[in-house]
């Protein structure tokens, strides 16, 4: 049996196909020619890039399974390939924890104005060094901070963590009943439980300090006009799940009038594409869609889809 890895897999992951007697192909097939192609093969893994919606799905019948490299599976018409028999499988364990320390690199980055900073200190460092000083003096500290968390599975569990652990207070909002504790493990050596408290989304709103997003997008922004009117003045944010989850355009607007303090976005609307706006604006932290980028959640996210793909190529 012949596998797709149209946009790419570890090679941890990779060794375990082929051990188990799979053909694994890493190169990238593009979109349009996916539909003359994609029969060769009996299953495809994704990330993010590739999309594998119905006219393909209908176009290849050959596919028996589609792995998604990762959590979010908005790039994957899910129902109507299971409809079809094809088995579709994420890993949306293997991530967890890098995406929920990136959420804190913006966190970071945001309460000590390092986005600018890094910006401004090649140009102006060694002529206007006293007036970046005074400009950049009035930091906050995370510790004793109330972080909400919208959307409580792995990853915002991941994220409340870390909060946890640099001394924050969660609170958290999710669709179903969750914990009131979580367990935070110390080198392996040391537990301790700490309590997190469920709310509703417009008090978590109102008594977050900072706030950081872990939903899928769905018809309307979580927060939009009348989301931003709730929140906290100077309240930080953080949107490392998906593009629209917050209204770019009132963002802009809310950080121009200091209701948001900054903004840490790893995501965005028109991805490839952010806005100018956004990617040109001092108090926004950027990063590439990189959530899941490190080397052992790559690694974990490879060994997980092989053994899904073993699982079910070979029923």
């Amino acid at each position: 049996m012949k596998i797709l890895a149209n946009d790419g897999i570890d090679p941890i992951g990779k060794k375990i196909l082929e051990d188990a007697g799979f053909v694994v192909d890493t190169i990238h097939i593009p979109q349009e020619e996916l539909p003359a192609r994609l029969n060769e093969y009996d299953a495809i893994t994704v990330r993010s890039a590739t999309k594998v919606r119905q006219p393909l799905i209908d176009a290849c019948p050959n596919i028996k399974v589609i792995g998604r490299g990762g959590v979010g599976m908005d790039n994957i018409d899910v129902d109507y390939a299971r409809s079809k028999g094809i088995a579709v499988v994420n890993t949306p364990a293997a991530s967890s924890h890098s995406v929920a320390e990136l959420v804190f690199a913006h966190l970071l980055t945001g309460v000590r104005f390092l986005q600018d900073a890094n910006r401004k200190m090649p140009v102006e460092g060694a002529t206007n060094f006293g007036a970046l000083k005074k400009a950049y003096a009035a930091g906050v500290e995370l510790k004793g901070k109330t972080l909400g968390v919208v959307g409580f599975g792995r990853i915002g569990r991941e994220t409340a963590k870390i909060a946890l652990g640099l001394g924050m207070s969660v609170v958290y909002y999710d669709l179903f009943e969750g914990p009131k504790t979580l367990t935070l493990d110390f080198t392996g050596a040391i537990t301790l439980d700490l309590p997190v408290l469920q709310v509703e989304l417009n008090e978590l709103f109102k008594v977050s300090d900072f706030i950081s997003l872990h939903v899928p997008f769905l018809d309307k922004p979580v927060i939009g006009k009348e989301e931003f009117e709730i929140l906290k003045d100077g309240v930080g944010l953080v949107n490392a799940s998906r593009g629209g989850v917050i209204d770019e355009l009132e963002l802009i607007k809310a950080l121009d009038s200091g209701k948001v303090a900054f903004a840490g976005l790893d995501v965005f609307e028109n991805e490839p594409t952010p806005r100018t706006e956004l990617l040109t604006h001092p108090k926004i932290s950027l990063t590439p869609h990189i959530g899941a980028a490190t080397n052992e959640a790559q690694e974990r996210i490879g060994e997980e889809l092989a053994s899904l793909l073993i699982l079910n190529l070979k029923k």
